[in-house]
């Protein structure tokens, strides 16, 4: 059952897959919702009155490999120009190997990156698996999450997401009342029992609990890092921070996706600017997850969407980013 929350005399929905920090002190029986809007004014809903569905005649596009949406190609280019300014980090899994081989060695049934006539089998270093996904909290346009979501990539994990966008009325508000400021990223690991801030922290936290230790050279460069990453935001200055009013689903979306992809940077966008909580399924080039996407849908392309809330499955980066507008902005 959902609950609410008390922030600046304003109550704002938590729905059951946010933890509550004080649950035991509020009334059990409420069942009140409350949607924040632009104009500040709260507008009072039931749980019950929140029944998401696709859009009407919504059907899932076919994906389309490297196809690029007519009007879109100007966004696109723009999401890729953070490759440049970060060397390309978060586009491979820590330890990345590829070799040619004969398209008869691998199965067609088997991911392999297979262009024309040439098939290249990937492989990576894993490292210990977490039981439960990690919880970060942070926004897109936001340069030190930049940093943390790259490291991610590289260790293949998979995280939940909580976006965080300026005047968002949920989780900026959460990250406060936990760990006593608003300042991202912020990392909370149910696993292990740490939160912590500091993006280096979170990095070297990771590494170490999950990795192997080692942090890439383009991760370690101290504040040339975090220059270089807020470089990478100049092609979609302003994407990615503001909150757009929004009704909160009771089930995070799932979002198979990696950092480096130019095609997911624009469907995380839309995903922090609604302030929909996501689980990111890690899956750059070398992840064993990629077979785990074709086994699941038949073919491997990011971004995949899977939506639990309205059990809608769907590629293609521009129809997903129409898909989320039309069932989640308020």
């Amino acid at each position: 059952m959902a609950g609410i929350v008390l922030v600046n005399n304003i109550l704002v929905p938590q729905p059951p897959i946010f933890r509550s920090l004080s649950s035991s002190s509020r009334s059990r029986s409420t069942r009140t919702l409350v949607m924040v809007k632009a104009s500040g004014e709260p507008s009072t809903k039931t749980s019950e009155d929140f029944v998401f569905t696709a859009p009407p005649g919504f059907k899932p596009p076919e994906p389309q490999r490297f196809a690029v949406k007519p009007g879109k190609l100007f966004d696109v280019l723009g999401a890729s120009i953070g490759l440049l300014f970060r060397f390309g980090t978060g586009v491979f899994v820590n330890g990345y190997s590829a070799s040619f081989v004969s398209k008869e060695e691998i199965p067609a049934d088997q991911y392999a990156l297979r262009i024309g006539g040439i098939t290249v089998k990937e492989s990576a270093k894993i490292g210990p698996r977490p039981e439960k996904p990690i919880e970060i909290y942070e926004f897109e346009g936001c340069p030190f999450c930049r940093k943390v979501r790259e490291m991610v990539a590289v260790l293949d994990l998979d995280i939940l997401y909580y976006p965080c966008p300026r005047g968002s009325p949920n989780f900026r508000p959460k990250v406060k009342q936990m760990g006593g400021k608003q300042q991202f990223p912020y990392m909370v690991d149910p696993n292990t029992g740490v939160s912590m801030y500091e993006s280096d922290g979170i990095i070297k936290y990771l590494s170490e609990k999950y990795g192997d230790g080692t942090v890439p050279l383009s991760l370690s460069l101290g504040a040339l890092t975090a220059i270089t990453a807020g470089f990478a935001m100049i092609g979609r200055a302003g994407k990615g921070n503001l909150y757009t009013p929004a009704k909160l689903p009771p089930k995070p979306l799932e979002l198979w996706a990696y950092e480096g992809s130019p095609f997911c940077k624009l469907v995380r966008e839309v995903l922090v600017e609604l302030e929909l909580p996501h689980i990111q399924r890690s899956c750059a080039r070398g992840s064993p997850k990629r077979q785990e996407l074709l086994e699941k849908a038949g073919h491997f392309q990011v971004p995949y969407l899977e939506d639990p809330n309205t059990g809608v499955n769907m590629f293609e980066s521009a129809e997903i980013v129409e898909y989320l507008k039309q069932t989640y902005a308020a």
